[in-house]
This record gives structure tokens, C-alpha cells and sequence, in this order.
């Protein structure tokens, strides 16, 4: 696949590494000379120097050829722009903008072709802050967890949680999970990760504390698994405190503060007076997030979750690591930095989580081969969970009418569960693939996603007289 990306920052490099590996034609657009130097060094990609929005650089750019734009700068009017060049001089198959002010986001029927041709052609409208104020609010609804995915449009989550000392099934095998569950709730441990190394689970393999556990299972099933999973002692957050006022935490207070007591503190006492403006029962704090005297002040330590969500890793970080020494319970803070993720998740910090990886996994399953509904990045890009339907028959694909047991799988690949006819079954060796079945798998290796791809692809086989 010819993709064109417009900026190279975090967002724009992280797809443009992604989809290199994946043997695609990709041509990365920014102003930073010097950020492209870098890309180039260390990937096999064309760069253009220029402002993405102007015709004669779009051109340079071989938007002509291209099947996809993905217009991922800092400027949503650059993005917006972009794509209504692209579809005017080039009609470019697939355009898709990140686009953050919520000017333009809430009014969706500027961006809707369906009810108006006249409406700007982007095909995928993206949010970074609304990606992740969802990301928030699924870790909060459940308890310990460090990451949940829906797949088959929510009917089948994956959750990873830790496994703690004082857990139920800390020390007993995998297989012995089902005693502790009602008989009509199924699941599936697709992987457990222990000192960092992927343990790929059978019946017989024993949760250990520390270990790293994703499991599927249907959505309405989730709370009593995680319930089984989690430290005896953990109860649902009350009682919040988000840092930060910007459009996250905004986001964030407006969810929760119904059925939460939440409060907010901001620095900018004009953002603050707007937020207790337009919120009816957030408490607003106006001051600095790392201020212990505040946090004191503003009873920390009855707290149950400090959400950081500043537009700055350091502020987010120190606060974060404060709350926690100064006795919350729970501390998620958004961290875009990777070199910063790496360091302190697990050092005082429960979650840390980085806006833009969380919109490249969102956009991964658009530039996939094959018809793959969603692709989910894990482990800091390391492995991958996707959903990916099974088309053809079986004269024209290599897994329709076989067992999944018996299919030749890339190695290092756990098949969750198949959805059918709006029904989720469990995956076991004896399930039989059939057309247009929607396949949950988990790949420790993400470079495994190419041949997944290429496996749920039709092709015809060949003849006996060929």
C-alpha cells in the first residue's frame, strides 16, 4: 500500500515505523528537516520537506499515486485541509485527519458525506483526547486493570490485569480458573507476561504475583473475572482527582462527576473558571498539580485514583508520583514520552499511558491487508491483538472448514475466540473456522500481523491440473 503521512511527531513516526515493517510505500511530510533526517536514518521511507497543506508539496509527496492520506500534524486546520486537497485534485481512496478542538468535533455533520456532499471528505475523523478519556474510563470501570480493548463492537473485551500476592488464583493453573466462575461465564487467557517475557498459556500453566495477564471474555462477563483476578483488598474508585483542565480532563470530570466525587485542579484560573461554568458537581481547584501543600490541603489521601492528564509528561510524572507517596491508592498519568513510559511504569505510577500510541493502534486495522476489523498494539508496540473475519470458502481459503487446531499458525499465536452469528464462542482445537466468522487473536510477536493477514485472505487454491 503508497501512504502518505503529514507530520512526523510522535503519532506520524510511530505509523511510519509500523508500516514500514510491514513492506508498505510510505512518504512521511513535516517542517522538521531534521526529525526526517532521523526517520530516514533508520527507516526505509521517502520524506518531504514542506507544509503539508500546500498543493505543490502534497504533489512532491506522490499524493497523485497514493491510496491513503493520514494527516496526523498539530494543526487541525493543516489535517482538515489536507484531506480536502486530496480528494479534490487527487480522490485519493482513504483520507483520514487527526482533528482536536472540540470547535470542530462537536459539530460531526461538518464531516458527514452520508447526510451532505458538501461535507469536508474525511473518511476517519480522529481524537486523540476523546481516544483517550474512553481509555480512562474503561480502566476505571474495572478495577487494577492496565489496559481494555473491545472488540465485536463491545461484545468481547480484552482486559490485562496484574496478578497480586493476595489474588484468588495466584499459585493455581490456568484450567482451575472455571471453578472459581459461574458455569455460564467463559473465558480465555490468551497470555501471561512474567519479567517482561510472554509465557504462552496452556491449562496447566500457574499465574505467578507480578505476572501480566490478558484474558477475553464477553463484555458483561468482564467484572466477575476481574473480581477473581484482582487484589482482594481493591475497590472501585470513588472518590477521584484529575490534574489537569485541558480537554481530557474536562472530558474526564464530565463522565465521572454523576456518579463519582470528583475533583479538578488546573493552573490557568481562566480554564478553571470555564470548567466550574460549564460542570455541575466537579469540585475545581485552581493551582499547581505538584503542589504538596495543595494536594495535602485537598485531602490526598482519601483519594481512591489521581488521574494526571497535563499537557506535560514531567508535571504529570512528579504529580502522579507524589499523590502516590502521599497515599492514593490508584495513579494513571498520561505519558507521550516512551523513553519516560518505560521508566516508571510499576515505579510508583499503576498506568502510564501515551496519547499517541493509543491513536496509532486506533488507526493500525485501516492500512491492514485483508478485512481486519481492529488491530490493538500491547506491550509498547511488542505484541498485538486484532480481529480479523474469515471470507471466501473453503476452495478459496487456507482456514474455512478447518480445525483450528489444525491450521499451520505463525508461531507465538493464541486464537481467542470466534464471534458467530452475534454469539461469542470460546476458541478450542476443535472449533471448526467457518465464512465470515470474526476471529479475536492475541500475536506476542507483531510481526506476525502480515501473515495472519495473508491467512484469512482468500485465494484460490491450485488446481490438480495446473
Amino acid at each position: 500500500m503508497n501512504i502518505v503521512i503529514l507530520g512526523a511527531g510522535q503519532v506520524g513516526s510511530s505509523l511510519a515505523e509500523l508500516l514500514a515493517q510491514e513492506s508498505n510505500d510510505v512518504t512521511v511530510v513535516d517542517l522538521d528537516r531534521l526529525q526526517l533526517q532521523r526517520l530516514q536514518d533508520r527507516l526505509d521511507i521517502r520524506t518531504v520537506v514542506g507544509h503539508g497543506s500546500h498543493p505543490d508539496i502534497l504533489a512532491q509527496a506522490g499524493l497523485e499515486d497514493a491510496d491513503m492520506l493520514i494527516a496526523a500534524t498539530q494543526n487541525d486546520e493543516t489535517n482538515i485541509l489536507a484531506c480536502h486537497l486530496a480528494h479534490s485534485l487527487y480522490k485519493t481512496g482513504k483520507k483520514i485527519a487527526r482533528v482536536r478542538s472540540r470547535s470542530y468535533l462537536d459539530h460531526p455533520e461538518l464531516f458527514d458525506r452520508s447526510e451532505n456532499t458538501s461535507a469536508i471528505p474525511i473518511d476517519v475523523l480522529i481524537s486523540p483526547e476523546s481516544l483517550v478519556t474512553d481509555y480512562i474510563l474503561q480502566l476505571i470501570d474495572y478495577p487494577g486493570s492496565l489496559q481494555v480493548i473491545d472488540f465485536a463492537e463491545g461484545k468481547v473485551r480484552l482486559v490485562a490485569m496484574r496478578a497480586y500476592a493476595d489474588g484468588t488464583l495466584v499459585g493455581k493453573q490456568i484450567n482451575s480458573l472455571s471453578d472459581h466462575l459461574p458455569s455460564n461465564i467463559k473465558t480465555r487467557i490468551v497470555a501471561v507476561y512474567r519479567r517482561n517475557q510472554v509465557v504462552m498459556p496452556t491449562g496447566s500453566t500457574k499465574i505467578k504475583a507480578g505476572d501480566e495477564v490478558f484474558f477475553l471474555a464477553e463484555a458483561e462477563h468482564i467484572s466477575i473475572i476481574v473480581n477473581e483476578l484482582r487484589r482482594s483488598k481493591e475497590r472501585p474508585s470513588r472518590r477521584i482527582m484529575i490534574g489537569g483542565g485541558g480537554n481530557i480532563g474536562f472530558n474526564l470530570a464530565q463522565a465521572l462527576e454523576k456518579a463519582h466525587q470528583v475533583k479538578l485542579i488546573d493552573r490557568n484560573m481562566q480554564q478553571s473558571r470555564e470548567i466550574a461554568e460549564s460542570l455541575d458537581n466537579t469540585i475545581i481547584i485552581h493551582g499547581d498539580v505538584s503542589d504538596k501543600d495543595l494536594l495535602l490541603e485537598e485531602n490526598i489521601d482519601e483519594i481512591d485514583l489521581y488521574v494526571a492528564v497535563t499537557n506535560n509528561d514531567e508535571a504529570n510524572i512528579i504529580s502522579g508520583m507524589l499523590a502516590k507517596k502521599l497515599g492514593v491508592r490508584r495513579v494513571i498519568a498520561l505519558v507521550n514520552n516512551q523513553s519516560y513510559v518505560e521508566l516508571i511504569q510499576r515505579n510508583s505510577i499503576d498506568v502510564a499511558l501515551s496519547a499517541d500510541s493509543i491513536t496509532t493502534s486506533h488507526l493500525l486495522h485501516y492500512t491492514r491487508k485483508g478485512d481486519t476489523v481492529k488491530v490493538a498494539t500491547l506491550r509498547k508496540g511488542a505484541a498485538e491483538a486484532m480481529e480479523v473475519i474469515a471470507h471466501g470458502s473453503e476452495n478459496t481459503s487456507q482456514i474455512i472448514g478447518k480445525k483450528i487446531g489444525d491450521i499451520e499458525w505463525p508461531s507465538d499465536i493464541t486464537v481467542g475466540c470466534i464471534i458467530r452469528d452475534d454469539k461469542v464462542i470460546i476458541a478450542h482445537r476443535e472449533l471448526t473456522i467457518e465464512a465470515e466468522d470474526h476471529a479475536i487473536l492475541f500475536l506476542s510477536n507483531s510481526e506476525n500481523a502480515v501473515e495472519i493477514a495473508n491467512l484469512f485472505s482468500p485465494e484460490t487454491k491450485r488446481s490438480w491440473f495446473s
